[in-house]
């Protein structure tokens, strides 16, 4: 027996849409001999659909689509995810389709409630396993976080069922496909049955999917590996037993991985949304240099505007510098020079700042003439700002509101500035697109005579390790010194990223690529009066 494994990238609440895509794959997978085409989890509707699913009109939508997709597919027995609505109870389902009909529903048992996941808001669990026979082959089907515990697959199992089928909406984040493959070859373990892995793909607003879906059998070999980051069909045949082997995509480093992610995402945000292209400041510096390789090889550089706005304190070789890039990447290039409108802003208020020292507010307006010019350009042609900050910058506050964070998409907000080197020289790799000398001079935001980001911070090293210490693993300040970081840079570091979480609220959404972003699993209050232990 052979089955489909269909890596699909919907778009949420695109139903009809979404309807088409998979009659394409099971059209697909009957032309190549498969019994079964299995999807990834709410594959009709998209993942995730958030506060959609507090709509009934939605429920009904849902199942509006899915009797228009069952009445298309012959052939083919076709595993399909969607909420449902019944008896007054919401599930997370997902519905087997035969000869133009439901044949058998399957509703997830674990409802995640924690990271990103905000299930418990909107589903009941389910209780009951659905086991369906196709050529004499009995299989179960389990929805993602059923996998991730005891007893789901073990229902199965009892129910009769010789493989599992996992639905999967699983989103990126570094290192996760090697836990994906010990979970469930735990569950290979416990319920002894083979384990067909199918994962969603794309972008969602901050979330990637990145597929990489899988086959364990029951000896725990992986012995199907699809594409990460790409949409794709495997067939895999079934003997009752074990899977046969099938394509084994190789790993990707942790640095190819990053920049994919990072590229889908942007795609995918740009085009589900419609938008006809992107626009960046382009600064001469490694966060703006990383985040147009990546707005390029997400979107072709026809989609591409790189805008320099030299100041009084931009560096020659900043100007040099943008200049060969985007020779090298041929995109849309303009320079627009602030220092007269600068200058204005300094004039008129001058009578109000009598008597004061130039300080950061000067700084400030820079980067607040800069954001304007870019939303203008984007409000007069229709293109998306990106914004070039990153995770360090973030943390602590080294942005400006409404300044370098106006804009649409963040494309680094995740992603720390030593990660970002490291980028930086894997892109290169590929092809010499980033200059050198943006990689190896000392970072600036130029916006003073002399200035570099460690006249106030610590090297990014120890930065960036305090925060990841402190924000994403919930270490107090006392258990970071105790990992060998001075004190007077823990307490620094910690109290600004307390003290900004008032510009991280308002600012753009971006790709997560870690365990914990400045995101959808980051709800941290703004006014608070808690001091962690130091």
């Amino acid at each position: 027996m052979k089955i489909a494994i269909a890596q699909l990238n919907c778009i949420v609440g695109d139903l009809s849409g979404n309807v088409q895509k998979i009659r394409a794959a099971a059209a697909s997978a009957k032309e190549k001999g498969a019994s079964v085409l299995l999807t990834p989890e709410l594959s009709l509707t998209g993942y995730p659909p958030e506060d959609l699913l507090l709509r009934e009109d939605f429920y009904r939508s849902s199942e509006a689509a899915l009797q228009q997709l069952a009445s298309n597919v012959a052939g083919v027995i076709l595993v399909v995810g969607l909420p449902r609505l019944i008896h007054r109870k919401h599930y997370n389902a997902a519905a087997v389709l035969r000869d133009g009909k439901v044949a058998g529903w399957y509703y997830k048992w674990r409802l995640p409630n924690y990271d990103v996941f905000d299930e418990e808001r909107y589903f009941e669990p389910g209780g009951e396993p659905c086991v369906f026979e196709v050529d004499g082959v009995r299989l179960g089907i389990n929805i993602c976080e059923d996998v991730w515990f005891e007893g789901s697959a073990t229902h199965a199992a009892k129910a009769g069922a010789q493989a599992l089928l996992v639905l999967n909406a699983s989103p990126y984040h570094l290192n996760k496909q090697a836990v994906r493959y010990d979970v469930v070859k735990a569950r290979v373990r416990e319920s002894g049955l083979p384990i067909v892995f199918v994962n969603l793909v794309g972008g969602q607003d901050e979330l990637v999917f990145d597929g990489a879906s899988f086959v364990v059998n029951a000896d725990q070999k992986v012995v199907c590996q699809m594409a990460a980051f790409e949409e794709g069909m495997e067939i895999v045949e079934f003997d009752g037993k074990q899977f046969s082997p099938g394509m084994q995509e190789p790993a990707l480093s942790l640095e190819a991985s990053v920049y994919k992610a990072l590229c889908l995402g942007v795609h995918d945000y740009v085009n589900k949304n419609g938008f006809p292209g992107v626009l960046l400041g382009l600064s001469g510096g490694i966060d703006s240099a990383l985040t147009l390789a990546v707005a390029v090889d997400a979107l072709g550089a026809d989609r591409v505007h790189a805008v320099m706005m030299p100041s009084p304190y931009t560096a020659a070789m900043s100007i040099e510098d943008s200049r060969i890039m985007v020779q090298a990447l041929g995109v849309r290039y303009s320079e627009i020079p602030i220092e007269t409108v600068f200058a204005a802003f300094k004039t008129s208020l001058a009578t109000e700042f009598a008597g004061r020292a130039e300080d950061t507010t000067e700084e400030n307006l820079q980067a607040r003439i800069r954001g304007t010019l870019l939303m203008a350009l984007s409000n007069k042609f229709g293109a998306i700002v990106l914004t070039t900050g990153n995770k360090s910058e973030m943390a602590v506050g080294y942005s400006t509101l409404y300044g370098d964070m106006a804009g649409g998409f963040c494309v680094l907000k995740d992603i720390f500035k030593t990660l970002a080197y490291r980028l930086a020289q894997y892109r290169n790799g590929l092809s010499p697109v980033i200059p050198e000398r943006i990689i190896t001079r000392p970072p600036s935001a130029e916006l003073r005579a002399n200035q570099t980001d460690q006249d106030s911070l610590p090297p990014y090293e120890i930065l960036d390790a305090i925060v990841e210490a402190f924000m994403e693993e919930n270490r107090s300040p006392r258990e970071v010194i105790a990992m060998g970081y001075r004190s007077e840079d823990v307490l620094r570091v910690t109290r600004l990223v307390k003290l900004n979480e008032y510009k991280r609220r308002q600012s753009p959404v971006g790709v997560r690529i870690t365990e914990r972003g400045f995101g959808k699993d980051w709800r941290y209050p703004i006014t608070s009066k808690y001091l962690p232990e130091t």
